[in-house]
């Protein structure tokens, strides 16, 4: 991500740094001389029925895409990954850089009129650690190390405990253990939007129903038919509601990429996917309309490390071995995409991830180290590993694991049962450790590489892998100036005890209709806004 020389120094700099953002706002930008259509309507392939709309207990990318149209943090992200002001207009930070203090805009407002204040981060923030939450993602705030966060997970603090604090109504004040370079690109995630507390209190886990929820983004939900459609309109409240164009958004939950094609042919969608094999004969029917661009996103598969066989590092590095990744990119996804042999993509921001040594193998030598390490863990044709192999309901993973459990019966005695499940019970199966291998993606949730390898130390750990001295390289890299050494080491110990597999790294690929302004497909973390997008006259 590059940044602005404002944030540079911001971020960077170990004296105190007044600061206040650049004019520039989430607006859709309609450039002058476009003819708008009369009808402000945007229909979208969501990919599947998210599990909430809570931003404290979202988890994924389906959530986190309605999300960003429902709610507003702190900070926002422009097209090309920068951070914009949200909620709040700037911050300033102390001279060491671990407080910092964001000074609220007074023209935010909630959905039903309510002034957006520094109480509604408090809460928020706090909710996000309480143990009564459940949040999945918890983890989220004890990676910048804001003070308490860890004890109050835990349970050995309440809540009100957690390093954040209201100054007064539009000053929000965060306190960190240490300095946290990257702290500022964090607060545009949901887990660190606000909540309307009354709301919540009001109705309980049913606050999020379209009679009962109340919202501070651009948009509120006026409609939701789960595994149907979910309908949203303008929040005519949202302080920058005179520069948004589109008056409706619905998402579709999608899950069959020939399903999404079939609709966006009918014109039933403004934005889809495709198969991807049928990307040469897309090219030349509607060679415009594909959007192919690289993400901040892995793709890989997770072993339940605690689990017979794959408590067995030698079974966890045949497994892997044997996938030929260029197979996969090549002629299964086939959109640009490239083999990934560690967790961290390659266009990751300041950081250059090194090859382990079983990247420069040929597939031959790869295949041969397999099966030795296959056999030595004492399997063989008579006693072959069986295992079943836990996807998301899609035909693209399908296609994948169809394609891995072939490639590892052909390299060793291996019998693979396949196992697919709709997205939240995928959740659900993964959240509880009832698999044994699951399929797995991560986009970043920031561009800087603790994003990726905090997953394994304390983050979204499905596969209960430990290992200490990964957790103390990813915690002192946390303050270091250049934390690339930790960051090399960590992805070698991934690559010595293997407990992800990883496969490719992702590019985004995209159905587009022309008459589509302002859509943000290019933003490197898959980020994008609504209130950004303007439909042409045809």
């Amino acid at each position: 991500m590059n940044k602005t020389k404002l944030l540079q120094s911001m971020l960077l700099a170990s004296a105190v740094a007044a600061t206040s953002f650049a004019p520039q706002v989430l607006a859709a930008n309609v450039p002058a001389g476009t003819k708008l259509a009369d009808v402000q309507e945007f229909v979208r392939d969501n990919g599947a029925e998210p599990g909430t709309l809570d931003p404290q207990k979202i988890e994924g990318v389906p959530g986190a895409n309605i999300a960003r149209d429902l709610f507003e943090g702190l900070m926002n992200q422009a097209r090309n990954g920068d951070e914009m002001p949200g909620v709040a207009l700037g911050y300033t930070t102390n001279d060491n850089n671990t407080v910092y203090t964001f000074n609220l805009r007074k023209d935010a407002k909630w959905s039903n009129g309510d002034t957006v204040t520094a109480h509604d981060f408090v809460y928020g923030w706090q909710r996000a650690v309480d143990p009564i939450t459940a949040s999945p993602y918890s983890w989220f705030i004890e990676i910048p190390g804001i003070s308490n966060a860890s004890a109050i997970i835990a349970g050995d603090k309440a809540p009100s405990e957690l390093g954040v604090r209201a100054v007064d109504d539009y000053t929000f004040e965060v306190t960190l253990d240490a300095p946290i370079p990257f702290f500022a690109k964090m607060v545009t995630h949901a887990t660190l939007f606000p909540a309307h507390r009354a709301t919540i209190e009001a109705h309980g886990d049913k606050w999020t129903q379209p009679d009962n929820i109340v919202t501070n983004g651009a948009y509120t939900l006026s409609d939701w038919r789960v595994n149907e459609r979910m309908v949203m309109t303008r929040n005519s409240n949202y302080w920058n509601d005179s520069e948004t164009v589109v008056n409706k958004v619905t998402y579709l939950p999608i899950e069959a990429a020939s399903a999404s094609l079939a609709r966006y042919r009918a014109d039933e969608l403004d934005f889809g996917y495709f198969p991807t094999e049928q990307i040469k004969q897309l090219r030349e029917e509607m060679g415009d309309e594909i959007y192919i661009t690289p993400k901040l996103c892995t793709y890989y598969y997770i072993m339940n490390v605690e689990k017979a066989p794959f408590d067995d590092v030698r079974v966890r590095k045949a497994l892997s071995y044997a996938i030929d990744r260029d197979i996969i990119t090549e002629h299964i996804t086939a959109t640009g995409q490239m083999p990934a042999y560690g967790l961290t993509p390659d266009i990751t921001n300041n950081f250059s991830p090194k090859a382990p040594a079983y990247a420069g193998m040929t597939q031959a030598q790869r295949n041969e180290a397999a099966a030795a390490l296959l056999a030595e863990a004492g399997y063989s044709d008579s006693n072959p590993l069986e295992m079943n192999l836990l996807y998301n309901t899609s035909e693209g993973h399908k296609k994948i694991a169809i394609a891995i459990s072939q490639m590892w019966k052909q390299a060793m005695p291996v019998d693979t049962t396949l196992e697919n499940q709709e997205w939240k019970t995928y959740l659900s199966t993964r959240n509880e450790g009832n698999f044994s291998i699951a399929r797995a993606g991560w986009c970043g949730d920031y561009n800087e590489a603790s994003t990726f390898l905090d997953l394994l130390g304390s983050g979204d750990n499905d596969g209960n892998y430990v290992n200490q001295e990964y957790i103390d390289l990813m915690k002192s890299a946390k303050s270091m100036a250049d934390p690339s050494a930790n960051y090399n080491r960590a992805e070698e110990i991934l690559a010595e005890d293997m407990p992800i597999i990883p496969i490719y790294q992702y590019t985004g690929v995209n159905l587009i209709k022309p008459r589509v302004g302002g859509f943000a497909y290019d933003n490197p973390e898959g980020n994008v806004y609504t209130r950004d997008v303007y439909i042409k006259a045809d």
